[in-house]
């Protein structure tokens, strides 16, 4: 039994009906047509039946010969080969729903990002217009197959969800293209930062907004970019359509946890070369250690100094009111500090949780 698919290919129309429709009222043979078109016999045939397009030459020549317009020829050729295109394309599409089950397509759906439909030949359509791409080969070969990408230059192959993290980025990178951002001028960034740490001490309302304007202004994106199922990556540091670009997501719990990953991200950028794509927390793909290692020690050292850490360990005791008043000193959030004694073992991970502030980058912090 034919499928639906099948059905609407017959009921299609080509010019080429058109074309015997009116031979017929002239009471002309396909032998004659051909000869006052030049064309040899075979070659009207084909024409006729749709296995030959009408070309330009083509719609001139029946225009001649048969007292139609061209433009109605190439109009008609060019309905007939969308209407065409598009039930090949719906085939192709619906035996590729295994590659659209691999996504979270439910949340990106919620998002906003796909249809709320059940279809799955407008599903994969969709992923495919969300990634810019002409067929799910090109999603391969730019995400899992890096050597040949030019597009983004890590293998997510190796990673436990390709396709999930895959989506995850492509967000951001979709984010990004909103911002008007300046030309990257890497000292202005760099200086930025001492402002950027101001507000990470004061923390208004609007930070999210604060932050993204600052670094736009240096030429540098910054998106907030809500986890997908079974991609829980914090963060993500690239240059893509030669603009860098600073990707954080919503997994922080306590603002110390953002802003040592800002901090950490902002230093990619700066120390690192526009190449390099830095995935946090995605195992399976190539971590360069060395470079995350620099990159951990300049967030340390741009939120809380080794010598504003040696006063805090010279104080008398660690106290509450004693990190209450060197937050204060060196302009340092209260659960940065506390982070930082506790991940350096000074203090137990249980010691002055209090002061470590939570944080939930809600609709405003997080724009999809």
């Amino acid at each position: 039994m034919a499928t639906k698919l099948e059905l609407a290919k017959l009921v299609i129309s080509p010019p080429g009906d058109t074309i015997q429709e009116h031979i017929d009222f002239l009471g002309m043979s396909q032998a004659e047509l051909a000869e006052r078109m030049g064309r040899p016999k075979e070659k009207i045939n084909d024409l006729i039946k749709g296995r030959e397009p009408i070309t330009t030459a083509t719609a001139f020549q029946l225009e001649n010969v048969l007292g139609i317009s061209a433009s109605f020829w190439l109009n008609r050729e060019n309905t007939y080969r969308k209407e065409l295109y598009a039930i090949n394309q719906q085939e192709k599409h619906e035996k590729e729903s295994q590659w659209l089950r691999q996504f979270p397509y439910n949340q990106m759906r919620k998002l906003g990002l796909l249809p709320n439909t059940r279809e799955d030949h407008i599903l994969v359509d969709r992923l495919l217009k969300f990634f810019g791409i002409a067929s799910t080969e090109e999603w391969k070969r730019i995400y899992l197959d890096s050597e040949v990408s030019v597009a983004f230059r890590v293998s997510l192959a190796h990673t436990k969800n390709p396709h999930a993290i895959s989506a995850w980025l492509r967000m951001g990178e979709l984010q990004a293209q909103k911002f008007n951002l300046a030309t990257f001028d890497k000292s202005s960034f760099k200086s930025a930062l001492t402002t950027i740490k101001e507000l990470a001490f004061v923390m208004p309302d609007d930070f999210t907004h604060q932050l993204q304007t600052i670094c736009s202004e240096c030429g540098v994106a910054v998106v907030f970019t809500p986890n997908l199922p079974k991609a829980p990556i914090s963060g993500a540091t690239r240059w893509h359509h030669g603009k860098p670009i600073i990707q954080l997501s919503g997994s922080y719990k306590c603002s110390d946890h953002f802003w040592f990953t800002f901090f950490h991200e902002a230093a990619h950028i700066l120390l690192h070369g526009k190449k390099d794509v830095f995935l946090e927390k995605v195992s399976g793909t190539d971590i360069d250690q060395q470079k995350e290692d620099e990159a951990d020690d300049f967030a340390k050292k741009i939120l809380l100094s080794d010598k504003e850490l040696q006063e805090i360990l010279d104080a008398s005791q660690l106290t509450l009111a004693n990190i209450q008043h060197f937050s204060q000193k060196f302009r340092t959030p209260t659960g940065v500090i506390v982070g930082r004694l506790q991940y350096d073992k000074h203090v137990p991970y249980s010691f002055g949780n209090e002061l470590r502030q939570p944080i939930s980058l809600r609709p405003g912090g997080i724009v999809v």
